[in-house]
């Protein structure tokens, strides 16, 4: 069915691709769905180019592939340092992925939007009911107006969500018509993820040039988003801990 959408080889595939296929297939007939088959599949594509085109039009950071395969990642491995199983952290990595593309219909109530549209790709490339409900869940509760983590895999896409601001997010090209978020994105050079499992902490490292936004304006604009991924930390059973140019915040 992928192959079907996703491409146009008319080729056979190999004994090998034929094997890891089938070792994908569980037992009740459903395919154990990656986050490659999700860069593969064009609706999949189409829906992320969208949404980021509309967001772009509405003067909004980066929410296309860029993102949306960052999310995925650090999802993947925050519940993998924190030792989930493999299928685990495998959903986390395509929740993530999948988190924003209800944007290509509207931004408001995209999370909503966009864990049905997950569900009808997710439904075609034959994912199992259980697990498709695990990644629309974790969709439908990233946003922090009405979002909350209930589950491992939507606290970890909430933590790659909110930790994503860097500077390649800024799509305006002209610098002096930046506004806050804008300024605030492109003066974060560095942000990353680090896991701590022995000591149960997740640690958002944020290194930010002040010469184009102050510190205190990070906490202006993302103070809802610190909130919501302190929550989701502590869902994971892990202290939430912000640094900033190497100093701590919390």
């Amino acid at each position: 069915m992928l192959n079907e959408i996703s491409n146009k080889k008319t080729t056979q595939p190999s004994d090998g691709d034929q094997d890891n296929e089938t070792s994908r297939i569980t037992s009740n007939g459903y395919r154990l769905v990656t986050v490659e088959d999700l860069k593969r599949d064009a609706e999949t594509t189409a829906m992320l180019q969208a949404a980021n085109a509309t967001m772009k039009a509405l003067g909004y950071t980066e929410h296309g592939q860029r993102h949306a395969g960052l999310v995925g990642n650090i999802a993947q491995n925050v519940l993998e340092h924190l030792g989930y199983d493999q299928r685990t952290y495998q959903l986390g990595n395509v929740a993530g992925y999948l988190h924003d593309i209800g944007n290509a219909i509207h931004r408001q109530n995209h999370a909503l939007s966009g864990s049905l549209l997950a569900w009808g790709i997710l439904k075609r490339l034959n994912m199992s009911p259980q697990e498709c409900a695990l990644v629309m869940n974790a969709i439908g509760n990233h946003e922090e107006e009405r979002g909350t983590a209930t589950t491992a895999i939507s606290a970890a896409v909430i933590i790659g969500d909110k930790a994503d601001v860097h500077r390649s997010r800024v799509q305006n090209p002209r610098m002096e018509d930046f506004d806050i978020h804008d300024r605030v994105n492109y003066a974060a050079k560095r942000s990353f993820v680090r896991v701590h499992p022995e000591e149960k902490i997740i640690a958002l490292e944020l290194q930010i040039d002040t010469y184009y936004a102050a510190v205190i304006e990070y906490f202006e604009i993302f103070l809802s988003r610190m909130t919501m991924m302190r929550q989701a930390c502590e869902f994971l059973s892990c202290k939430y801990q912000l640094i900033i140019n190497d100093t701590q915040f919390a």
